[in-house]
């Protein structure tokens, strides 16, 4: 398990997915672009969502438990980007929901 650090905050994200939010946060970013990344907390996490406000006048880290970096996925890459222009803006989801969504909406990318 990894960290997203947002100024004093830090939240727990498995450390490849966060490999994968690192790649798209860090593009928009690039581009100067704030935007929300949002999230379901589970159960043991005392369910509800997450929308935290990114913008590139906030310090942000990825911190990853591992030693090795993971593999990424460019499909659930290209979704994440993808669906990150949305009013929602950038929505965590599954590589497996990514790939569903790749499958069945070959146009959005």
């Amino acid at each position: 398990m990894g960290y997203l650090v947002h100024g004093p905050n830090e939240y727990e994200f498995e450390d490849r997915l966060l490999a994968h939010l690192k790649v798209v946060v860090g593009q928009k970013l690039g581009r100067q672009e704030g935007f929300f990344l949002s999230w379901s907390r589970t159960p043991d996490e005392g369910s509800g969502r997450v929308s935290l406000w990114l913008s590139p006048a906030v310090p942000i880290a990825f911190r990853f438990g591992g030693s090795k970096s993971p593999e990424l996925n460019l499909t659930w890459l290209r979704v994440l980007a993808a669906r990150s222009h949305a009013s929602r803006g950038l929505v965590v989801i599954t590589e497996d929901e990514a790939e569903a969504f790749a499958k069945n909406n070959p146009d959005v990318l």
